[in-house]
């Protein structure tokens, strides 16, 4: 893969050898990306939770056919909440992705030389 420093040959931009150590023995820069991602999971279980607890209260709380138990309400409900939660949550994770997205930086980092003497007292 070519990073943006680097030529259409793979050869670094910036004079930098392939071993993080420039022609002048200096550490390697290199430019990232920088942005605040959000992650999916929690987006997705928070948005089954709330489908959990909007089935309860459509099955419990609102007055109801006595002809159906409850709790095959609750059941029925709960599917259909929970899945609707769970896309709710994930549409709202893809919004704030792209937000993020939008508001990445870029900066410049630099490679530190290995240190040898720090693993050899360990």
């Amino acid at each position: 893969m070519i990073s943006d420093d680097s030529n259409a040959d793979g050869t670094p931009k910036n004079g930098t050898a392939q071993n993080g150590t420039g022609h002048d023995g200096g550490p390697e820069r290199r430019g990232v990306t920088v942005r605040r991602a959000p992650k999916f999971i929690p987006f997705l279980a928070l948005g089954g939770v709330v489908g959990i607890i909007a089935a309860a209260f459509v099955a419990y709380g609102l007055p109801g056919d006595p002809s159906f138990d409850r709790s095959a309400v609750f059941g029925f409900f709960l599917v259909a909440f929970a899945a609707g939660g769970v896309l709710l949550g994930a549409v709202a994770a893809l919004v704030l992705d792209k937000v993020s997205v939008r508001r990445s930086q870029r900066a410049v980092v630099e490679s530190l030389p290995d240190s040898n003497e720090d693993d050899a007292g360990a």
